[in-house]
Formats: C-alpha cells, sequence, structure tokens
C-alpha cells in the first residue's frame, strides 16, 4: 500500500498527555479487552452472524433457524451454544420447544450499526 502524507507524521514527536490518557483508558478496559474480542470473533463467523441477523427480527426455535439457514439441527446448536456462552442470544421454553432470541438490543445495534458502515 502506498503511503500518503497523512499516514505518517513529518517528524517524531510524541505527545505525552496523549499517549499518558489513552494508556489510561486502555488499562481500564482491559479486563474487557478479551470479552471483547470474543464477540468479534463468534460474529465474524458467517452461520453465526446470519441466526443474529435472523433473531434480530424474530424469536425462532432450532427447527426453524436450521430450516432457515439450509443447515442441521445439531450445526444451529453448536452456533447457539456458542452466542449462549457469549450472552448474545438468550432462550425460553414453552413445552418441549426452545425459542431463541437475542439477549438485548445492545446485539442489534451493533449489527445494524456494521451494517451501516459497510454501506457508507
Amino acid at each position: 500500500m502506498k503511503q500518503t502524507s497523512h499516514d505518517s507524521c513529518d517528524r517524531f514527536l510524541v505527545n505525552a498527555d496523549s499517549v499518558r490518557a489513552a494508556k489510561r483508558h486502555l488499562d481500564q478496559t482491559r479486563e474487557r479487552l478479551f470479552e471483547l474480542t470474543e464477540t468479534f470473533r463468534i460474529l465474524g463467523d458467517p452461520t453465526r452472524l446470519k441466526i443474529i441477523l435472523v433473531l434480530k427480527e424474530q424469536e425462532l426455535c432450532v427447527c426453524d433457524l436450521a430450516s432457515i439457514l439450509d443447515v442441521t439441527r445439531s450445526a444451529v446448536s453448536h452456533q447457539l451454544r456458542q452466542l449462549k456462552n457469549l450472552r448474545l442470544v438468550k432462550f425460553r421454553r414453552d413445552g418441549k420447544v426452545t425459542h431463541y432470541s437475542l439477549k438485548d438490543s445492545h446485539i442489534a445495534i451493533l449489527v445494524e450499526t456494521a451494517m451501516e458502515h459497510i454501506h457508507e
């Protein structure tokens, strides 16, 4: 990639105040950094992202998700387990049927914001 003038500094000069502030911010978020990284890693899988996109619109059971995604129920269950472990989806039982939905609106907002970004 060709480097342009705005990609680098003309001279090496560190702004100590900015560096201290940035390091302080990173130190404050260090404990959550792994969880954030895992969330983006989980959402980086096309099947899991499709599940999130579908559940953003409506609550569904494993059979419905398997039919929509054209994969096995076992595959959907495996993906849902990973999404549940990171608290991205929740479930409720209705007799023998388990229905899945997004854990909260933050997941929908995250995906919607990413969609807006790629369409800019």
